[in-house]
């Protein structure tokens, strides 16, 4: 499967799980709570999991294409790109048109003072999702990531003997 249908279908999935959890939220006002939106974490972190490491088991099966942590990271970084870009044009449209208060009663424990619009909340989510998607894409890569535990690898590594001198 090639990495732009593994990212979109994963992205799309990913949006729609996002969408479908803060519509549940709302419906008990957890959505007015920061503090719930850590639950977009583990969301995004299992959809981007299953992303890298689908593309991955579709290079085990290509003799021609190696699996590449560069590979790994770009399917992850662009299926967060589309889901927070759909998570956030719903949160547009949310926060603007179906409860139009709703940043006003988000907010309404950290008045800073400044006046802060519907604009500014979104670009903010949007920000906090690309962040998100890097910093998981990151962290799922170290544990998906090819071993260099191979003879292979080991031409590149510094061992014991060669650091110190002595043979054993």
């Amino acid at each position: 499967m090639k990495k732009q249908a593994v990212s979109v279908k994963y992205g799309v999935g990913i949006g729609v799980v996002l969408i479908l959890g803060f519509l549940l939220l709302s419906l008990f006002d957890l959505h007015l709570k920061p503090f719930f939106s850590a639950i977009n974490i583990v969301i995004v972190g299992i959809g981007l999991y299953g992303a890298i490491s689908t593309y991955k088991k579709g290079h085990k099966n290509d003799t021609l294409k190696k699996f590449t942590y560069q590979k790994g990271f770009r399917v992850g970084v662009v299926t967060g790109f589309i889901s927070t870009i759909i998570f956030s044009v719903f949160f547009v449209i949310y926060s603007s048109n179906i409860e139009p208060d709703f940043v006003n009663k988000m907010l309404v424990d950290f008045n800073s003072g400044y006046e802060v619009g519907a604009a500014t909340v979104s670009f903010i989510v949007f920000l906090m999702g690309l962040a998100t998607t890097v910093v998981l894409s990151l962290a799922l890569m170290q544990i998906m990531k090819d071993s260099w535990n191979t003879q292979q690898g080991k031409r590149y590594t510094i061992s014991d003997q060669e650091r110190t001198g002595i043979k054993s």
